[in-house]
């Protein structure tokens, strides 16, 4: 799988919070691909700050980070570089966060406990201008029929009703929210709103139960 015609390095940042995982990804990838440069953060920061000082081919991040989490970082990436493809890279299950991730920009999804080989596969597919999905995330994302009964309903909330949700979920307050989001207390009582209609639950203490439930937190 070896892509002959490439002949600058390719330019690869890793967002990942344990740097055992990170030395994993570099590994796995060393092996398929001849010529690389790798960037390491760990956080919402380091990234920032990676993206602003060089370029970039391809960002691999991770979910679960320090702080705000990969959920909430994407959009300020995709905000900042909107044309650098994402791999999201994680360990949690597809049906709990890769909708909203393609939603919010993400090129591929990604589970941690894949193959190695998979990992090669998904950046090669992405490099070359695709979507990388599994055939289960496929059936899903490209299913436009939201009353399927399978979906859970948290799959049809917008991009921003997720990271309320999350926010919510995580115990932060209104006014924490909206400062991280930059909105308005009333904007994100709004989407609180809109959440509860749409999980079909009556209060935030069900909401939090619904997050935990669902493992969005």
């Amino acid at each position: 799988m070896r892509n002959p015609k490439r002949k600058a390095a390719l330019r690869i940042l890793i967002t990942e919070d344990h740097a055992s995982t990170r030395m994993g990804v570099k590994q796995i990838l060393r092996e398929e691909f001849s010529s690389l440069h790798f960037g390491e953060a760990g956080d919402e920061a380091a990234t920032l700050a990676l993206l602003d000082q060089e370029a970039w081919d391809l960002l691999i991040l991770d979910i679960s980070l320090p702080g705000r989490s990969g959920v909430e970082v994407l959009p300020e990436v995709k905000r900042r570089r909107p044309k650098l493809p994402v791999l999201v890279y994680s360990a949690h299950r597809e049906e709990e966060f890769a909708l909203h991730m393609f939603r919010a920009g993400a090129a591929g999804y990604l589970t941690k406990e894949r193959a190695p080989e998979e990992l090669c596969q998904a950046v090669e597919c992405i490099l070359r201008g695709g979507l990388y999905l599994s055939q289960t995330l496929s059936c899903r994302v490209l299913d436009a029929r939201r009353t399927d009964a399978s979906a859970r309903p948290h799959e049809g909330l917008s991009a921003r009703e997720f990271q309320v949700l999350r926010m919510i979920a995580a115990g932060k307050s209104g006014k924490a929210a909206a400062g991280e989001l930059g909105l308005s207390q009333k904007t994100v009582s709004t989407y609180r709103v809109r959440i509860l209609r749409k999980l079909q639950v009556r209060s935030t203490a069900e909401l939090v139960q619904y997050a935990m439930r669902e493992r969005l937190i």
